[in-house]
């Protein structure tokens, strides 16, 4: 079985969270007194990815601290540290051949689930042959602020419209990916100086995306209302997966 590596985008600015985050990177903003970024470790140590990215930017002392004590028996952890950030594309091709022959999981660390990943491996190992990518899906209740997916009778998406208003759905794309070679060497062979995942990428897969659809919490932490909401749930259900 192919080794499962993953990059976990932790970068992000986290403007909308301040003033929280003028001193607390977006990324180790705690959630039932665990850092967002520890929720997606833990998640990924489950499934046995042997080897993990972690891309730095803002406050990157602090981020570069935590992922130091985190002490991981059976999993490697790096840090990417970019002066100027390069976009949630731009960061994957950067550290394409870090994934050379596995499974590669590319993850928007500042979403927080009670979802396990398991189920979402298998489905992309069962996937369509002519789709390069797999995207975990989920539905929203703010279609507006999110990127809204239309998927046919295979679950492969056929359209797709980013953060747009009014959008024809409310199945949002969860900004976690699932690829291998094949899916690296289309996106490096067209698309090298993209920089935006859903803007430069997905648009140009289409009818190649294949979809796993949750139904468990999940939600953007991308605002002090849903961070409290996000807080509010792991308190009570005390899933702190």
């Amino acid at each position: 079985m192919k080794k499962t590596r993953a990059l976990l985008l932790s970068a992000g600015l986290g403007t909308r969270l301040r003033p929280l985050t003028l001193k607390t990177p977006k990324c180790l903003v705690e959630i039932g007194n665990k850092p967002i970024l520890e929720y997606w470790i833990d998640k990924l140590e489950n499934v046995s990815v042997d080897q993990i990215i972690v891309n730095t930017h803002y406050l990157s002392n602090k981020v570069d601290l935590f992922l130091e004590q985190q002490k991981r028996k059976d999993i490697k952890i790096l840090n990417f540290y970019e002066e100027k950030l390069l976009g949630t594309a731009g960061t994957l091709i950067a550290n394409y051949e870090f994934f050379s022959n596995s499974l590669g999981i590319l993850i928007h660390a500042d979403n927080f689930t009670n979802m396990d990943l398991k189920d979402l491996i298998e489905s992309h190992r069962n996937r369509p042959p002519d789709c390069l990518l797999t995207m975990l899906t989920f539905n929203t209740s703010n279609p507006e602020s999110c990127g809204i997916v239309e998927v046919d009778s295979n679950k492969v998406v056929q359209k797709f419209y980013e953060k747009q208003s009014n959008p024809p759905g409310n199945i949002a794309n969860a900004a976690v990916y699932l690829f291998e070679d094949d899916f690296l060497e289309w996106l490096i062979n067209n698309y090298p100086q993209a920089t935006d995942f859903s803007i430069h990428i997905l648009p140009n897969l289409l009818g190649r995306i294949y979809t796993f659809h949750t139904k468990m919490t999940y939600i953007d932490i991308g605002t002090k209302k849903s961070l409290d909401k996000a807080r509010e749930i792991a308190k009570e259900t005390g899933e702190y997966l």
